[in-house]
């Protein structure tokens, strides 16, 4: 995910989307108690990459890698 598709309106791969990621991200947030996101890239990245960090903050650092060790810190997670 870019940056763009983070903050700004239109920033989605379809382009007409009246609202930013960082607004979907939040509204799913509000809507579930638990909430975790599974980052497909390697952890050792995740701090040079804007958008990640952005997610991470969106996700309250509950950002774990998918990997069958972040899967299970995830999933621990989600059932408490």
């Amino acid at each position: 995910m870019a940056p763009y598709e983070v903050t700004s309106p239109g920033g989605s791969v379809e382009y007409n989307n009246e609202e930013s990621g960082a607004v979907w991200m939040q509204r799913m947030a509000e809507t579930f108690d638990k909430l975790v996101w599974l980052n497909p890239v390697q952890e050792k990245y995740w701090d040079y990459t804007p958008s990640i960090t952005m997610l991470k903050d969106l996700t309250e650092d509950k950002m774990f890698p998918l990997t069958l060790g972040g899967l299970e810190k995830g999933m621990a997670l989600l059932s408490r």
